[in-house]
């Protein structure tokens, strides 16, 4: 059986958590940050953990990760 090839663009944009979940950072800060309420710039600190639905198409892409 050939090795599977992890996705480039995955690889840049997800980590694995040692549970197995998908750790992504959060969306909606690249730009436009004066028209977004201080609320959201608080809670979109850091890095957030893909709904499962999501988790299972990135796991595809990241076959050994």
């Amino acid at each position: 059986m050939p090795k599977l090839k992890t996705k480039s663009g995955a690889k840049k944009r997800f980590k694995m958590t040692a549970t197995g979940k998908v750790k992504v950072a959060q969306a909606g800060k690249r730009h436009g940050m004066i028209k977004r309420t201080t609320k959201f710039i608080r809670d979109a600190r850091g890095t957030t953990v893909l709904s499962e639905q999501d988790a299972r198409i990135v796991r595809k892409f990241m076959p050994y990760a």
